[in-house]
């Protein structure tokens, strides 16, 4: 079988397109998420256009081999890590922006498209891509749409998935499907779009995307703010939303998180705070705006609050937020980065509850938080040498998650479900609502080739 796959698929695919070392192959094994497990792929095929993915599926549907897209493996929950024996189907060669309209505020680009390039290349345009997960200097576009990606501006302009209006996809048996639209309305038939978002690579391949666009923001102004507590800072956030301000950022770093910047880039950040709240706004008079929000910090218990001068300042004072997953991941061997989205109200809870998690299993445990959508990333930081701490860490992780369950909230905000998270998917939805999935999921893949044993 080995062989008649590699020859089939060489037989439609440019010289070099496939790749069959062993070593090269590992590489494409899995992505960045820890405790999920990864197979050898039998072959590694890296498409160019829509056809070399068109050709990759077809082969793969008669000869029933696996496949599992790939971007550029930046995922954090095992979305991305091969099966055994299957084709791993990388697009990000397929990285070209096809045009962008400043009429309809529109871009169409390739999946392989890097979210950087593509917030550049819209900039000399007046225009914007909102969406800016941590890693978009890495991560592409059609691993943004395959995990509905968020990011730091979410808070005012929302997620991955407010901004694809149309895709074209590769179907399991290589038939080529259009969906959505490039207007700036449009609802005929199912919502097809959406639910390819987040379908983490299950349903099809994207090959082609419609992104929305937003006239470029005003360069934003931003403060940060001193709590004693958890609570204090989820209290701040809740008054800060309540009044109707509407931030184009609202993070927040525990005092573990806080430390671990210290440590690594001697920023001098006050040490003994054991919450941050960064804001930030990007309207026309953003000094008014801050010193609203201020106000607010304070009588919610805040011990300090500096507003930033100017957007170097700024830039300067959101760079210690930037660097929060990096500098935890210098206190350990390893971490395991969990996305547990709650209402915000439940902000404080949630932050108090990840702490005595983290006691409770002799833990590092950081958080950062998109506190504006109550999306929390708390990181669970531990030895992976070491095997009784590495069980410590799956089962806190796990503990964290169920916290995130039982506040109302949901197992994953923007990093998808992947493996890591595909046990905790069906306590979510519940029997009902994993049947109906698994039904969409039959639709779309009869023969379950499309990223198998992902999701459920």
């Amino acid at each position: 079988m080995h062989d008649e796959l590699i020859t089939a698929l060489r037989g439609g695919l440019p010289e070099g397109a496939v790749l069959t070392d062993p070593d090269v192959m590992a590489a494409y094994s899995h992505d960045m998420a820890s405790f999920s497990e990864a197979g050898a792929p039998a072959a590694v095929v890296l498409a160019t256009c829509r056809e070399d993915v068109q050709h990759v599926m077809r082969v793969a549907t008669a000869l029933k081999v696996p496949v599992v897209p790939q971007g550029a493996r930046t995922g954090l929950s095992g979305g991305a890590n091969a099966s055994e024996n299957c084709i791993v189907l990388s697009l990000v060669k397929m990285d070209r922006i096809l045009e962008i309209d400043p009429v309809d505020r529109i871009a169409v680009v390739e999946p392989g498209v890097i979210n950087a390039v593509l917030s550049r290349a819209v900039a000399e345009h007046g225009l914007a891509y909102p969406p800016d997960p941590s890693s978009w200097e890495q991560c592409t576009i059609g691993g943004n749409i395959g995990t509905g990606a968020g990011g730091l501006c979410c808070v005012k302009y929302g997620v991955t998935a407010e901004y694809v209006l149309g895709l074209e996809v590769v179907l399991a048996d290589g038939r080529l499907l259009s969906t959505g639209r490039r207007t700036a309305k449009g609802v005929a038939g199912y919502d097809l779009t959406r639910l390819f978002v987040g379908s983490e690579g299950t349903l099809g391949v994207v090959v082609k995307a419609v992104l929305a666009l937003k006239p470029a923001p005003a360069p934003q102004l931003a403060m940060v703010a001193e709590f004693p507590s958890a609570a204090a800072a989820g209290d701040a956030v809740c008054a800060i939303m309540e009044s109707g301000h509407v931030p184009s950022l609202l993070e927040l770093m525990d005092g573990t998180t806080i430390r671990a910047v210290n440590a690594m880039a001697k920023m001098g950040l006050p040490e003994t705070t054991e919450a941050m709240l960064l804001a930030a706004f990007d309207t026309a008079d953003p000094a008014a705006d801050l010193a609203a929000v201020g106000a607010l910090c304070t009588a919610a218990g805040a011990t300090d609050v500096v507003p930033a001068e100017d957007a170097a300042e700024s830039e300067l004072l959101l760079q210690a937020r930037r660097l929060s997953l990096t500098a935890l991941e210098t206190l350990t061997s390893a971490t395991m980065i969990d996305d547990v989205c709650v209402p915000r109200g439940k902000l404080g809870e949630m932050l108090d509850g990840v702490a005595k998690i983290a006691d409770r299993f002799d833990l590092t445990i950081g958080v950062c938080a998109h506190a504006g959508d109550g999306n929390t990333h708390p990181v669970v930081c531990f030895d992976a040498h070491d095997p009784d701490e590495s069980r410590r860490a799956r089962e806190s992780f796990d503990e964290i998650m169920a916290l995130g369950l039982a506040l109302g909230g949901t197992i994953t905000g923007e990093h998808g479900v992947g493996l890591l998270k595909k046990d905790w998917l069906a306590r979510e939805l519940g029997p009902t609502g994993v049947e109906l999935q698994r039904g969409v999921k039959a639709v779309f893949d009869p023969l379950g080739l499309l990223n198998p044993g992902k999701l459920f």
